[in-house]
C-alpha cells in the first residue's frame, strides 16, 4: 500500500482492526475503508467509495473520499477547507424547506420518524459516505443516522463536512463525534449545516 510505503503511521481498516490496548497509545494513524457502500457496489449503482482519513488526537485531521465509478474525489484538511475534484466546496445553503439524506440500504424507523417530526418532506437516498459529501457541498441540509456505523465509515466525510461549514454531532453527548474509542462503533449522530440544530 502507498500509505505504508510513504508514511510511518499505523493503519486501521475494517479488514485489519487493531485492539484498543494498542490503538490507545497512538496520537496519529490512518483510518481506511477500502469499500464503503458494499451493497451499492454489488448493485452497481456507482455510489460506493474509498474512504481514507488521518486521525490525530481522536479527531480527523484530513480526509479523502473517492467515488471511482463517478470520477469524484472529495478532500478536506483542518484549516484548508474542502474540495470536490480540486474545486472548493462549502455549504452556503439558506433553504428553509430542508432537504434530508437517508441511506439507500440501511434506513430505520427512527430516521423516517425524524423526518416526519422535522417536517422534512424531501429526502434523497444516497449511498455510502456520499451522504456526508452531499452535505458538504450543500446538496442536502441534514443527514440523521440512527443505526450502526463504524469509525471508518465516517472519519473522512467528517473532516470534509467540518471544513465545509457542517457538523456531525453525537446524539448522546451533543458533541462532535470522536475517534479511536475503545469501541470502533459510532454512537447515533446527526450531521447538518452549522447554522441548524436538530438535537
Amino acid at each position: 500500500s502507498q500509505l505504508k510505503k510513504n508514511f510511518s503511521y499505523p493503519i486501521v481498516t475494517e479488514e485489519t482492526p487493531i485492539e484498543y490496548y494498542e490503538r490507545k497509545k497512538w496520537n496519529k494513524y490512518w483510518l481506511v475503508d477500502p469499500l464503503d457502500g458494499t451493497e451499492d457496489f454489488i448493485e452497481r449503482n456507482d455510489e460506493f467509495t474509498i474512504n481514507i482519513a488521518l486521525i490525530q488526537n481522536n479527531k480527523p485531521f484530513l480526509g479523502l473520499v473517492y467515488a471511482p465509478a463517478l470520477n469524484l474525489i472529495y478532500t478536506g484538511k483542518v484549516g484548508s477547507g474542502s474540495m470536490k475534484n480540486g474545486k472548493p466546496i462549502y455549504n452556503h445553503s439558506e433553504r428553509k424547506n430542508f432537504i434530508g439524506a437517508d441511506s439507500r440500504h440501511n434506513s430505520s424507523t427512527e430516521t423516517k420518524n425524524f423526518f416526519l417530526r422535522k417536517n422534512i418532506s424531501k429526502v434523497l437516498r444516497i449511498g455510502s459516505s456520499l451522504k456526508l459529501c452531499s452535505l458538504a457541498e450543500g446538496l442536502i441540509d441534514v443527514y440523521p443516522r440512527f443505526n450502526g456505523t463504524k469509525e471508518w465509515d465516517t472519519a473522512a466525510g467528517h473532516i470534509i463536512c467540518k471544513e465545509a461549514g457542517c457538523k456531525i454531532l453525537d446524539i448522546k453527548t451533543n458533541k462532535e463525534l470522536v475517534y479511536n474509542k475503545e469501541s470502533i462503533k459510532n454512537n447515533f449522530f446527526i450531521a447538518s449545516r452549522n447554522d441548524l440544530s436538530f438535537l
